[in-house]
């Protein structure tokens, strides 16, 4: 039980910043959220789209943790939260990856 509460301690407040960056990125167009090395090669015309889909993605993270601490696995006590975890922050890993091949011209 003691691990359950530290996991949630770290893991719910981090989630909650990956989502709260992803809207300022995605939302507020906020570009200087993400490392200059990122975005150096968008075009400007690109960065609209750049920035929605960066902060889509974060926000796809924070969600998946919170998801398995807030709600998956206090209810349950199984080990479907951090399944989800892993689908969401995959996801969007997969989500940001693209967008960097896409806009910046690789990683």
């Amino acid at each position: 039980m003691s691990e359950l509460i530290v996991m949630m301690l770290i893991l719910l407040p981090v989630g909650l910043a990956f989502i709260f960056i992803g809207w300022r990125i995605w939302k507020k167009e906020q570009i200087t959220l993400i490392h200059d090395y990122h975005y150096t090669r968008v075009a400007e015309k690109d960065k609209k789209a750049y920035t929605e889909k960066m902060g889509k993605a974060c926000i796809i993270m924070g969600i998946g943790m919170i998801l398995m601490m807030g709600i998956i696995n206090i209810t349950s006590k199984t080990a479907y939260g951090v399944i989800c975890f892993g689908i969401f922050f995959v996801w969007g890993l997969v989500i940001i990856f693209m967008a960097q091949k896409k806009y910046n011209g690789g990683l």
